[in-house]
């Protein structure tokens, strides 16, 4: 006997029936997931396994939620330091959700933890770089305010109940209003540019006293090598003397031939013209020899 078409009414009715229920008892985690388990909408337990599945049909609900490390970016902040200098900082926040049944309790949602998240970032900035000079916010003291802005961060989560972890704050910028920058620089090129013109100044100086004592130096050696070559010079020609004295007294005739050859060496060359009487003294030993008196 063939089924009747009521029979094959309910069989389909059947299946429906069960295709719904098996949809709502079956969900899926993905290992990037975490999953609330809501029953009537309080959440009660928490899937962190991923797989496949089950529930409790139409009574029990799913809620995913990252368990990855989460990225926020806060939005630009203008803080006045410790000597009011404005600043305009940028900074961003890293976490992760670590309870997720207090996260849902107190936040539901992962926008309104970037939101909550991103108020208390730019708290914690006000309060923490407001204490800092500008300079020591740019560079000299930048890693400690972070790591103490991080702190406070944890702390206001920690005590709000999030259900977050924190873990990293960075800024990634601190620059001066662009109102304020062009002034800055001028103040920095005139500084600079004094800077340079003392450095200039100072080289100069430096180059005049260098110079003055070179010249000093070199005058004093040359003095003192002239003084030596005179004294040399003295000694030589006071040795020379001597020693012609000397010879000179040994043979008087042939003294007087030395000096007249030398007179006639110093006198006579090419070109010269001499007016002299041929018996003339001047010429005596060109007649009678070395032995002429």
């Amino acid at each position: 006997m063939k089924p009747s078409r009521n029979t094959w009414l309910a069989y389909g009715v059947i299946a429906v029936v069960a295709l719904v229920v098996l949809g709502n008892s079956l969900y899926l985690v993905d290992q990037r997931k975490q999953a609330i388990i809501l029953r009537f909408g309080e959440p009660v337990g928490v899937v962190a396994t991923p797989g496949l599945k089950l529930k409790t049909p139409f009574v029990e609900n799913v809620v995913l939620l990252d368990n990855r490390n989460q990225a926020l970016e806060a939005s630009q902040e203008e803080i006045i330091g410790a000597d009011q200098q404005r600043l305009v900082v940028d900074a961003f926040l890293r976490y992760r959700i670590n309870d997720p049944l207090q996260f849902y309790r107190t936040l539901r949602n992962e926008q309104n933890a970037a939101s909550r998240l991103e108020s208390l970032t730019n708290s914690s900035l006000r309060q923490i770089l407001g204490g800092a000079k500008s300079a020591d916010i740019i560079s000299g003291e930048r890693d400690a305010l972070m790591k103490r802005t991080r702190d406070d961060v944890a702390r206001r989560a920690a005590e709000s109940r999030l259900g977050v972890q924190i873990i990293d704050l960075r800024i990634k910028r601190a620059d001066l209003p662009t109102a304020n920058q062009e002034a800055v620089y001028r103040r920095m090129q005139t500084a600079r540019q004094q800077q340079a013109a003392q450095t200039r100044a100072v080289g100069e100086q430096n180059k005049r006293s260098i110079t003055a004592g070179a010249d000093k130096e070199v005058a004093i050696t040359l003095a003192s090598a002239t003084e030596t070559a005179e004294t040399t010079r003295g000694k030589g020609e006071a040795k020379r003397a001597q020693i012609f004295a000397s010879a000179y007294g040994k043979d008087a005739s042939f003294a007087a031939f030395y000096r007249s050859m030398q007179a006639y060496e110093a006198s006579i060359g090419t070109g010269t013209t001499m007016v002299l009487s041929p018996d003339s003294d001047f010429f005596k030993y060109f007649s009678k020899g070395p032995n002429a008196r």
